[in-house]
Parts: C-alpha cells; structure tokens; sequence
C-alpha cells in the first residue's frame, strides 16, 4: 500500500513537470477580431479564426505557446510587452513569436498641417516625442544626415534627406513638391517589443520599426531569449537592447538604420551574435555600456562600428 502511494506521487509530480503541449495562437491584423479564440488562421463564423492584435494574442498565450503573425499588407501598429512566466516556455518547449516577414511598427503619419516652411525646400515640424526620432518615407527610413546636437543650425540637406536637431524634424523637399505630397511618419509608440523577467522565448522572422526608443528591449532578467531572422530598423535609440540580467542571442538578423546604436548593451547582461549583420550606417553597429559579448564565437568589447557576416541575412523588407 505505502509503495503503492509513493508510486502515484512520484506519478503525480511527473506529469507537473511535463508540459502541456503548445497551443497555435493565429493573429492577422486584417482579417482578425480580437473576440476571436485565435485557433485557425482563416477567419470564421465561430470566432475560432484569428485574433487581429499581438496584445490579445499574448492575453490568451500560456507558458511555452507559439503566437503566428500573418503577414499582410498592413504592419501590426502596436507595441507589446512579454512579463514573467504566463509569457515564458521551458528548454525544449519555448515561446514563439513566429512573424513571418511580418511588419511591427510604432511610427504615425505626420499630419501634414504640421510642417511649417524653414528655408527654402526644407521644412520642419516638432513631434510630440522628442527623446529620440526617426522619419520614415513610405514606411521606410528616410536618409538622415548627422548633426551634432550643439549646432545651432541644421546642416546643408539634400532632396528627400533629413535631420533631427533640438526637438524638430528637418525635412527637405524635391523641386516643385510640398512635404503634403509623400507619405511621412515618424516614432510615435516607445518600444516594440519589452521582455521583463521572462525566459525561454523566441521571437522569430520579424521586422520591428518606427519605436522612439528601442525595436526589442530585454529590459530586465530576460533569459534564454532567443531572436532568429529579425530585422530591426529605423528606430529612435536603438535596434536591440540587452541589459538588466539578460541573455539575448542574435542570429541571421540585420539591425541598421536606428538611432544611436544598432546594438546597445548594458551591465550584467549576456549577449551572443550569430552570422548577424550590425550595420553603422547611422549609428554603430554596437555599443558596449557593459555586460558580456560573443560575435560569432568571439569573446568581443568595447564595441564595434560595423559587423557583417559571411553568410547573409534576410534584407530589409524580406
């Protein structure tokens, strides 16, 4: 009877340990609706079909399930947070983001009422969120042109180039055109994607843009985070940040086109590259704040201008 009774514990705490298999969770930000159970990834009658926001995809994820992005011809404009264990996985069973070349984006358009003339064909206009910046131009980072933040004036700009210089976008225009003739817009939500006391996660195939601050953040004891074939691009700080605790590793991804850093880490924080691309044609391609850094096997500091791999990543847009 007693071996009987150990036998159904020892039972009982094994399937404790084991966990649940992982549930799909769909989201189209098209075709969904957020009173969806996100099931299927075609819409139905039963609202089994997908959820339209990554936000209630990741209200309904448990531990260790997969949220799958579809791809369509809008980009998901919100910005998320992954906190604590409801938001993890386990070792053989993480949480995936799974974007499919899907677009994340924090940017809004710049009402074009907003623009006031500065000389000649550059015009200007204050954003709301002035910390960091980028302009996009149909959806796509703009050409910026550095300027030092002591100047007094913006520097020389060409056609379709701007700048950034106390609080103000600096835009200049092609002959004959006004800034209401193109599509601008510029950061409007802070982060893409916050990852905070979470382990085992990873975010797969996914393009993150236009955030006034940082693309991915592992703000804070962020373990076993894992980011395969992202592209980071054209926002305000910096692609990736890793601080606070966190182990991040990088692969098959391009970050360029950001801010302040391609790459910014911080102390105490673990952070491996992998046959990635760290572009410093705005910025560069990482800046070391602390913590330890490996690139491609390389025990690494100091930081680094410009970081490409042999074997090429997904481009941007891909």
């Amino acid at each position: 009877m007693r071996n009987r009774f150990f036998l159904l514990a020892a039972a009982v705490l094994l399937l404790w340990a084991v966990p649940a298999a992982a549930r799909e969770i769909y989201v189209n930000n098209i075709d969904g609706d957020d009173r969806a159970a996100g099931r299927q990834p075609q819409a139905a009658a039963d609202l089994s079909g997908p959820v339209q926001t990554i936000a209630k995809a990741l209200r309904l994820a448990e531990s260790g399930d997969h949220v799958v992005l579809a791809k369509t011809a809008q980009p998901y404009r919100e910005s998320v947070s992954l906190v604590g264990s409801r938001h993890s996985g386990y070792p053989h069973q993480p949480l995936v983001i799974e974007g499919n070349a899907a677009i994340l984006d924090g940017s809004a358009q710049v009402p074009p009422q907003a623009w006031e003339p500065y000389r000649g064909a550059v015009f200007r206009f204050r954003p709301p969120q002035m910390g960091y910046q980028q302009l996009f131009l149909d959806d796509r980072p703009a050409v910026r042109v550095a300027v030092s933040p002591q100047a007094g004036s913006p520097p020389p700009l060409g056609p379709l180039r701007w700048c950034f210089l106390d609080g103000q976008i600096y835009f200049c225009v092609e002959p004959m055109k006004l800034p209401e003739d193109y599509h601008l817009s510029c950061c409007r939500l802070a982060t893409g994607i916050t990852l905070y006391h979470v382990e085992h996660v990873e975010i797969i195939g996914l393009t993150v843009q236009g955030f006034q601050v940082d693309g991915i953040s592992a703000f804070n004891t962020a373990r076993d985070v894992r980011l395969a074939e992202v592209v980071c691009r054209g926002n305000g700080r910096s692609g990736v940040t890793v601080g606070g605790a966190s182990q991040v590793e990088i692969e098959a991804s391009l970050l360029g086109n950001n801010g302040q850093a391609q790459l910014l880490t911080l102390p105490h924080s673990e952070t491996q590259v992998r046959n990635s691309r760290l572009l410093s044609n705005t910025a560069p391609g990482w800046v070391d704040q602390g913590g330890w850094v490996t690139i491609d096997g390389k025990r690494s500091e100091g930081g680094l201008d410009d970081s490409r791999a042999a074997e090429k990543p997904p481009k941007p847009g891909q």
